[in-house]
């Protein structure tokens, strides 16, 4: 896979999870933005 900003990245993880279709896709994802230290979604 390409490498991304973070930004891509997030939107990225968003986007597989609210599809639901590849979960490898959404493991590698999830790992790499922990990886990174960010927070895909907003806390409430």
């Amino acid at each position: 896979m390409k490498i991304m900003s973070n930004e891509l990245l997030v939107v990225s993880y968003r986007d597989a999870v609210s599809s639901n279709k590849d979960q490898d896709l959404i493991k590698y994802l999830k790992d790499e933005i922990q990886r990174r230290g960010l927070r895909p979604f907003k806390n409430k």
